[in-house]
């Protein structure tokens, strides 16, 4: 399918690898040219350098952290004018909630609810000037089923989710939408974090971690990046402009719930 947004220009924020890197690469098969950002600079040149040879597309690197007003301002001078924003960051550590204090509550929101509002908030003007724009904001399947031990997660993602649905109905009449993924267990970087946490928990292999939470889910195996990567470029495509405020699960079944 021919998604109709060759020669736009996106940012995919948090792409050096995992799924931010799946979202990269599916908007460059379409065509798409990137602004790409990660905080540590050796794998997103990498990545960038990986992205411009497979897909012919022109991308540039911008190494800062996203969750910064400074690291937001950079990556934000160097990007210019976009039609597509996919806001992605990496989610907090994992714990029981007698461990967490207001800080961690505070240091949450800043990376998973407050930087993609400031980022919606200094490019959805530009996208509604030119009445056409899409967000996808990578959240998780926590915010429709939270997780007890992902209680930070759970917490800033929801807010987030709150945001967005009544944001979105506001700037979709200008040709610009905004929607959410919520991905469950993917096989990326995340997956060793938690899945380590169950490690170190119970004293058992990793093999064992990951065989336990597959069982979990419909699906009995993670998703990958690829497959995660091709619905967002979707939602980013000009057949997605009737998808508008919408909080979609790819998490193999994982969520047992009817809606």
């Amino acid at each position: 399918m021919d998604l109709g947004i060759r020669g736009k220009r996106a940012l995919v924020c948090a792409s050096s690898k995992g799924l931010g890197r799946g979202v990269a690469e599916a908007l460059a098969e379409a065509g798409v040219d990137l602004v790409l950002n990660a905080r540590g600079s050796e794998a997103l040149e990498v990545t960038a350098e990986a992205i411009r040879r497979a897909h012919q597309v022109n991308v540039v690197a911008v190494a800062a952290d996203i969750t910064t007003e400074a690291g937001r301002e950079a990556v934000l001078g160097e990007a210019g004018a976009l039609d597509i924003l996919v806001t992605n960051a990496g989610g907090p550590a994992p714990g029981i909630w007698s461990d967490w204090t207001r800080d961690d509550f505070v240091k949450a929101l800043d990376a998973n609810m407050l930087t993609p509002i400031a980022l919606m908030k200094a490019l959805l003007p530009g996208m509604i000037d030119k009445a056409w724009g899409r967000v996808v904001n990578i959240t998780s399947q926590s915010v429709k089923a939270p997780i007890a031990a992902l209680g930070l997660s759970n917490a800033a993602r929801t807010g987030l989710t709150g945001y967005v649905a009544g944001t979105s109905r506001q700037v979709a009449p200008f040709g610009v939408t905004i929607n959410n993924l919520l991905p469950g267990i993917h096989d990326t970087d995340r997956a060793v974090q938690l899945d380590g946490g169950v490690v170190k928990a119970r004293g058992i292999t990793m093999e064992a971690a990951r065989a336990e939470r597959a069982a979990t889910i419909p699906a009995r195996r993670y998703g990958t990046a690829e497959e995660f990567g091709a619905m967002a470029a979707f939602l980013c495509s000009q057949h997605a402009g009737f998808i508008v405020g919408q909080n979609i699960l790819l998490d193999g079944g994982a969520t047992n719930a009817t809606i």
